[in-house]
């Protein structure tokens, strides 16, 4: 493979993570960032020299940075709101990009850059938005499991992140809790990745029944609590669930049920695997009984290509996510996370907010076709909220 000249933009908190897992690949060098603030810029690319890498140039825009170095790939980890713009200046300027998550709280905006980055990709190009848990050893177990049939038909799913928010994470920040800036609350900033794995193994939503509510916080405009049941495209049923009012925290967990086997993911965590495939029928046995074969079926990842050098440093799910990206440029193919799966996460969220405002399920392809566009969702009813 060929070297990739990679920008990174934004040079904070997420930047540096970006900047240790691309460290991780000989075939990308980091030749520039671009940051705003030039502290910021000058702090992480003293970070990179200290870390072995040769010392890239620094930039305050984007512009200048294609105008001064030969930029092959840029990674985008500046704040969320400022994600579709530079995508789209990154894009029209013929360059692959990877985007931190969220892709971004507003599906308007969202489905320009999706437009955008289907046409690129007829050129080659590819545009990937981080979804590092797609690439945890037990998430890989469950969807090749899926893709291989070995669940039968998939039945029903239970998607919860259980988690706990002080009302002092919500005090610390003017744009916590509010729907112009935070663009949603439990479910938007701490369930969009479970949603994302709920989908992912589902498959296409079709409609969307929900309910939110603010129930242990106050001086926040969006919902601390989310509860949704989904219907699939395949027939399937789901129960969408999540939380900020869990003291004192529990755990995110998905349950995908089957025909012929079934799955629990808790904590990024294979915590039972059954497929009727591997261990006969072992029937009416369920977790408590036994045929728990989730060591066996996680033998087949080894545990070395899932697991972070330094975990204190970095997720070692960015490196993951990077090794397909890398290898979908050198390739000429997509990569395993497109911006359309990233826009269907997001519409997925959205949905559920619509659902719960006018107290009725929706259709999840009128939400993508723009239909609910105009409607202010709230927290709980519009009903209730009048």
């Amino acid at each position: 493979m060929s070297t990739l000249n990679v920008a990174i933009t934004g040079c904070g908190v997420i930047g540096r993570t970006h900047a240790v897992a691309l460290q991780s690949f000989p075939e990308a060098r980091i030749v520039a960032l671009v940051d705003a603030i030039p502290a910021a810029s000058e702090a992480l690319a003293d970070f990179i020299e200290q870390q072995g890498g040769q010392r890239p140039q620094q930039f305050t825009t984007l512009a200048d940075a294609f105008a001064a170095e030969d930029i092959d790939l840029v990674a985008l980890a500046t704040p969320s709101g400022l994600h579709i713009q530079q995508g789209l200046e990154v894009l029209a300027a013929g360059k692959h990009v990877v985007i931190e998550k969220p892709l971004d709280v507003d599906l308007t905006r969202a489905q320009e850059i999706e437009a955008a980055a289907k046409e690129a990709a007829g050129n080659g190009v590819v545009a990937s938005v981080i979804s590092q848990h797609r690439f945890d050893q037990s998430s890989v177990a469950v969807a090749d499991a899926v893709a291989k049939g070995r669940f039968g038909r998939l039945t029903s799913a239970i998607a919860s992140v259980a988690w706990w928010r002080s009302q002092g994470y919500y005090d610390s920040g003017d744009w916590r809790g509010t729907w112009s800036m935070d663009g949603g609350g439990a479910l938007m900033n701490q369930g969009v990745h479970t949603v994302d794995l709920l989908l992912w193994f589902m498959g296409r939503p079709v409609e969307i029944h929900a309910h939110t509510a603010r129930l242990a916080h106050e001086r926040i405009e969006v919902e601390d609590t989310a509860v949704a049941t989904i219907t699939f495209e395949n027939g399937g049923l789901a129960v969408l669930h999540a939380t900020t009012a869990a003291y004192p925290g529990l755990t995110v967990r998905v349950q995908l049920m089957g025909s012929e086997g079934s799955a629990v993911v808790d904590n990024d965590r294979l915590q039972y695997f059954h497929s009727k495939d591997a261990g006969g029928e072992s029937a009416d046995m369920g977790l408590q009984g036994g045929g728990n074969q989730a060591e066996e079926e996680l033998a087949k990842y080894p545990e070395e290509d899932y697991k972070a050098a330094d975990p204190t440093t970095y997720p070692a799910g960015h490196v993951r996510q990077y090794r397909d990206i890398l290898a979908a440029i050198a390739g000429g193919r997509q990569p395993g996370v497109t911006v359309s799966d990233a826009v269907n996460a997001l519409a997925a969220v959205r949905a559920v907010y619509v659902s719960a405002t006018l107290g009725q399920p929706v259709l999840f392809d009128d939400v993508l076709a723009g239909k609910y566009n105009d409607l202010e969702v709230r927290t709980g009813t519009a009903a209730e909220s009048a």
